[in-house]
């Protein structure tokens, strides 16, 4: 049952591997946009059509093109210049692994996530301290506080801050570390998705609870389980 709290939001919806998702318009111009480059329709060093014509060739409004090559730019796939236009960065497969990282679909993200997860709650589960879990709790607490006063970017920090608590009740540091440098990219995809509400958080609030009390139960496998249910339900 949705909680209250949890309103509505406007997208376009479409379906990925069985399963319905959400995604934005300017979201959908980017992956268009990505791909169009893949395919060499659009060439490094080559300039890009004008907003009008991009309007017509995806079908979307002026904001949605904006939002899209604003974005693109920020991660390195294009390059605006005023008084000329937008081109193909010239060195967009040179780019950094922070700037690929920033650009990678969904998908390939909260894949890499779920081979983190699954080994940090697992170890978390079997080594846990009573600190690790007043931890853990705070962060949950906090998770619960932004949902109800609908505060998105508290959202995010909550909910970073509970994972990153778990991963430090793992007991091991290299997973923590590789698990807090990834953060970065679960913040700027958060806060991407999550602009105009809080809907998501707390469509899935009754998950962190439950594996909350699965890790404090010490029972890795029902922990493992309700941490797969969460993936699942992160789109």
């Amino acid at each position: 049952m949705q909680p209250k709290w949890a309103k509505p939001i406007k997208h376009r919806m479409f379906a990925v591997k069985g399963i319905f998702c959400i995604m934005k318009l300017y979201e959908k111009v980017i992956d268009h946009i990505k791909k169009d480059i893949a395919n060499g329709k659009f060439k490094p060093g080559e300039k890009i059509p004008a907003e009008p014509e991009l309007m017509k060739l995806y079908d979307v409004g002026r904001s949605s093109i904006r939002e899209a090559i604003k974005t693109l730019a920020e991660s390195g796939f294009l390059k605006v210049q005023q008084g000329s236009g937008t081109f193909v960065n010239s060195n967009y497969q040179g780019t950094s692994i922070e700037q690929r990282l920033k650009r990678a679909d969904f998908d390939d993200i909260n894949a890499v996530r779920a081979l983190l997860e699954k080994e940090i709650v697992k170890l978390a589960t079997l080594h846990h301290t009573a600190r690790n879990l007043s931890a853990i709790e705070k962060a949950l607490n906090n998770r619960k506080l932004a949902i109800q006063s609908e505060k998105a970017k508290e959202c995010v920090d909550a909910d970073i801050s509970f994972h990153m608590s778990i991963a430090e009740a793992s007991a091991n540091t290299v997973l923590a570390d590789l698990y807090d440098s990834f953060t970065v990219i679960m913040r700027n995809f958060f806060s991407a998705r999550e602009k105009q509400g809080v809907s998501y958080f707390a469509m899935n609030h009754h998950l962190h609870e439950q594996l909350y009390k699965a890790i404090a139960s010490k029972k890795p496998n029902l922990s493992q389980q309700v941490l797969q249910k969460i993936l699942e339900n992160n789109y």
